[in-house]
C-alpha cells in the first residue's frame, strides 16, 4: 500500500498528551481537506484511544504511546499502540458499558465511541504486552488538495 503521506508520534502516557495527539492527528489529516464533521470524528476517536492507553495500559506507571497516521487516496489510517498491561478478553472489552475500573466511574464506552466515529476499528494484542488499535476513516467527497507543492485531485 502506498501512502500519500504518513507520520509517527511517540509520547509518554501523561493525560495532558491526549489533547496533543488529538490536535496533531487532526492537523496532519487536514491536507486531505476533510469536512469539519470528519475532523471532529477523527479527533474524538483518537482522544478515546489515547485516553484508554493512559488510563488502562499503564495503571501504575507511565509508558510509551505510539500514534501512526497514514493517508491513502481519500482514506485515513490510524494506529495507536502501547506496550502496557494489555487486554485479556478483547471481545468482552468491545462490549458497550464494559469497564475494568467501575470504581473510577468509567463508562466503558471507549471502543464503542471509536467504532461509531470511524468506518473500521480493529483491536489486536501488541506482541506479549499491550494493545494495537487500528482505525480507518473514508472521507466523503473528492476535492482538489495541495500535496508536495502541487495540486492533486483525490
Amino acid at each position: 500500500m502506498e501512502y500519500i503521506n504518513q507520520m509517527t508520534l511517540i509520547f509518554e502516557s501523561h493525560s495532558i498528551n491526549e489533547g496533543f495527539a488529538r490536535s496533531a492527528v487532526a492537523g496532519f489529516c487536514v491536507q486531505l481537506n476533510p469536512t469539519l464533521d470528519e475532523i471532529t470524528d477523527i479527533k474524538t476517536a483518537v482522544s478515546e484511544a489515547v485516553t484508554n492507553c493512559v488510563v488502562h495500559a499503564y495503571p501504575k506507571k507511565r509508558g510509551e504511546i505510539t500514534v501512526w497516521v497514514g493517508l491513502i487516496d481519500r482514506e485515513i489510517h490510524i494506529r495507536i499502540s502501547d506496550k502496557g498491561v494489555g487486554i485479556d478478553d478483547i471481545e468482552k472489552a468491545r462490549e458497550p458499558f464494559y469497564t475494568t475500573k467501575p470504581s473510577e466511574e468509567r463508562a466503558g464506552m471507549g471502543f464503542t465511541v471509536m467504532e461509531s466515529f470511524m468506518d473500521e476499528l480493529n483491536l489486536s494484542k501488541n506482541g506479549d504486552r499491550g494493545l494495537v488499535v487500528e482505525m480507518k476513516k473514508k472521507l466523503a467527497c473528492k476535492r482538489a488538495v495541495k500535496v508536495g507543492g502541487g495540486n492533486v485531485r483525490l
